[in-house]
């Protein structure tokens, strides 16, 4: 699973490392946040494209997803892209996807995010319906506290393999199998310009600090980069995970 992948940088970064990652892991199985992939702000069709072309299997996104119009009406499509489940029932896209047996979810959290619905209620409803039909099952939750995802992976803990935190740009140092088999992890990270504040560039971020006042935000694009991500084995008979690792990288 990757952290949330900012701008051409991201990407570029996920073009370069990730083929080499697949084969040297025999992954069967990679999922990226892209919610920041075009200019940091949303994912459209082209840079979708990009990411599934370099190895990406699943997209999932937040609140950004709806920043690049373009996207909107491939949410209905094959393509496997997802925004989060607990928006309204008539949003366009959808929140969950089966890929090669295994169930992914996309959530966002309510704390410091937004007005959404339960994500709790949310996850429920889809575990209830897609009780027996995949081998594993995936949770990215894209939030800002880390009070609410800890909360979620222990809501779930036992009831899906994995819940992952995603939308703070900070991977955390937390990564664990919880008492009943669920491996857990509070923020991903990011991929993108190491020296940044969470990909953007600092000047205008730290202008906004200073004066309170809007700026517009730009990725930044020069120097090292960062690679956020966790890597995870499950176990195919129970679905249950056996590992979580951190696996960060940096490119010069």
């Amino acid at each position: 699973m990757i952290g949330d992948v900012v701008g051409r940088p991201g990407r570029k970064a996920v073009k370069t490392l990730l083929p080499g990652l697949r084969r040297e892991h025999d992954l069967d199985l990679v999922i990226a946040n892209g919610e920041n992939a075009s200019g940091g702000f949303g994912i459209n069709f082209k840079n979708a494209q990009e990411l599934y072309d370099s190895g990406v299997d699943v997209i999932t996104s937040g609140n950004h997803i709806w920043d690049q119009r373009d996207i909107i009406e491939h949410l209905d499509s094959d393509m496997p892209i997802l925004r989060p489940l607990n928006y309204p029932a008539d949003t366009p896209g959808r929140g969950y996807l089966v890929f090669n047996d295994v169930l992914v979810i996309n959530l966002i959290g309510r704390l410091f995010v937004g007005t959404y619905d339960c994500p709790f209620r949310g996850v429920d409803r889809v575990l209830d319906e897609m009780n027996g039909k995949a081998n594993a099952i995936i949770v990215d939750l894209h939030a800002e506290a880390t009070s609410e995802k800890e909360a979620m992976g222990w809501y779930l803990d036992g009831r899906v393999s994995v819940v992952a935190g995603t939308h703070t740009h900070v991977p955390t140092a937390d990564t664990r199998i919880l008492p009943k088999g669920t491996a857990f992890v509070s923020d991903l990270g990011m991929v993108g310009a190491l020296d940044s504040i969470i990909g953007a560039e600092p000047e205008a971020v730290l202008e906004r600090f200073l004066t309170q006042t809007p700026r517009r935000l730009k990725v930044a694009e020069s120097g090292p980069m960062r690679f956020n991500s966790v890597l995870i084995e499950l176990d195919d008979s129970s679905g249950k995970a056996s590992c979580i690792q951190r696996l960060d990288m940096k490119i010069e």
